[in-house]
């Protein structure tokens, strides 16, 4: 899979293209927000996350990848810049605006849901992994799929964090559902990459145009 290294204001990200990316086309894309421990003003530090070494093991990986990289303490502090970045994805010509996916694990976790929350309209699914958000806000996300991710023995994140939002999203006559892994812990994200069930079911939404053909 080839990938770049781009600038937005400042942030710098990467964009992965499937193997058989053909520019004239528009394709489904995948914003993901990494945790912690890829944060960095080095951007090579975030090629060896493990969404990017899981994830080009899956043999036909069929979305361009954006993945900026925080180099501030959290999400938080360049949110401004994160929600024009990814306006500016949502509207690029190799963007299927109809299939933009948002995930996320830990601190990812939490920008997932609050960016969703923030910019409901753009995104046609969304997967946060061991993360959690503002309850009272979860309405938003009522016409948004959500499959969520989190470890039962997780002592970082709470597993009760995921299971709140959820509930929340629910309550309010959303579409959310909650895996739980029995015996992980705050990794919840390994499982979740490899598990090629999920990307497909991320193909199978598309924002306000029923189900998507799923090529996974």
């Amino acid at each position: 899979m080839n990938q770049e290294i781009r600038q937005f204001e400042e942030i710098s990200y990467i964009i992965r293209y499937p193997g058989d990316y053909d520019p004239a086309k528009r394709w489904p894309v995948i914003i993901f927000l990494h945790g912690m421990g890829s944060r960095s003003q080095d951007i090579h530090r975030l090629q060896g996350n493990p969404f990017f070494t899981v994830t080009e093991k899956h043999p036909h990986f069929p979305f361009v990848v954006i993945a900026p990289q925080c180099s501030a303490g959290t999400w938080v502090d360049i949110y401004q810049s994160l929600k024009k970045l990814v306006q500016h994805v949502a509207s690029a010509a190799y963007t299927d605006p109809e299939r933009v996916y948002l995930m996320g694990a830990s601190m990812g976790g939490y920008g997932v849901w609050q960016l969703a929350m923030s910019m409901p309209d753009l995104f046609a699914a969304i997967c946060p992994i061991c993360g959690g958000g503002m309850y009272a806000n979860a309405a938003q996300l009522k016409h948004v799929p959500v499959w969520a991710f989190h470890g039962q023995k997780d002592t970082t994140v709470l597993p009760e964090e995921s299971e709140k939002m959820v509930n929340a999203v629910n309550r309010f006559g959303g579409n959310a559902i909650l895996t739980i892994y029995p015996e992980n812990g705050h990794d919840a994200w390994s499982d979740t990459y490899s598990n090629e069930a999920v990307f497909r079911w991320m193909l199978s939404h598309k924002k306000d145009a029923g189900s998507a053909e799923c090529t996974l």
